[in-house]
């Protein structure tokens, strides 16, 4: 299958994206994933965004798209894949439809990740991170530690990262809105939008999305 995963900040993609491609046997392809990637390998398309970003800029949707589909040009996504981050505005869905057309193939499905704003908020400004070990994450509601502020792993101080911050959120979700949102009116006009509603564990809402797929038990 070919799949584009969307939502918005805090729906838990990272986490649907890995789960799901791992239960459909698929490449799971990250936004994140191809600048690291490119950047380390010195690529002509890693060194360009390094640049940008060196200078505090945006990388342009030529250089992400371009990681796209040199990614997408691997012989591992010849059976489908999965994208996570990518298209992230309708420049990137439409040289994405281009590219896909040009091999003779097309999507299959486009996810929609459906969480609340205000929930969308207490998922990402609740989140509390250690300083000693950054893998180590906790939340003031959900996860809490046993000791307010200190990790039960190392006992490292536990802090609130400046982009979880509630103001920083809401921009982010005015981004969202604004430059992603668009990209499902889009391939809601190819019919391929299925929603997915996000709140509940983890594996609830792999399940839900697979059944969507049908691909259920």
């Amino acid at each position: 299958m070919r799949i584009v995963l969307v939502g918005p900040p805090g729906a838990g993609k990272g986490t649907q994206a890995a789960y799901l491609a791992g239960n459909l046997a698929i490449p799971h392809i990250s936004t994140g994933d191809l600048f690291r990637a490119n950047i380390s390998e010195g690529t002509p398309l890693g060194v360009r965004a390094k640049s940008y970003m060196d200078d505090g800029n945006l990388v342009p949707d030529e250089v992400t798209i371009g990681m796209a589909e040199d990614r997408l040009e691997q012989p591992d996504t010849a059976g489908g894949f999965l994208l996570d981050g990518f298209p992230r505005n309708l420049k990137q869905a439409e040289a994405l439809d281009g590219f896909l057309k040009g091999k003779g193939i097309a999507l299959d499905a486009v996810l929609d990740l459906e969480v609340p704003e205000d929930e969308v908020v207490k998922r990402i400004a609740g989140r509390r991170i250690c300083r000693s070990n950054s893998a180590h994450v906790f939340h003031v509601e959900y996860q809490k530690p046993a000791t307010e502020g200190v990790c039960d792993t190392c006992g490292g101080e536990l802090y609130q990262r400046d982009d979880d911050r509630e103001d920083t959120v809401r921009k982010r979700l005015e981004v969202y809105h604004t430059e992603t949102e668009p990209i499902i009116d889009y391939y809601k006009s190819q019919d391929l939008v299925i929603t997915i509603p996000a709140l509940g564990k983890v594996d609830e809402v792999t399940r839900r999305a697979m059944a969507a797929l049908g691909r259920g038990e």
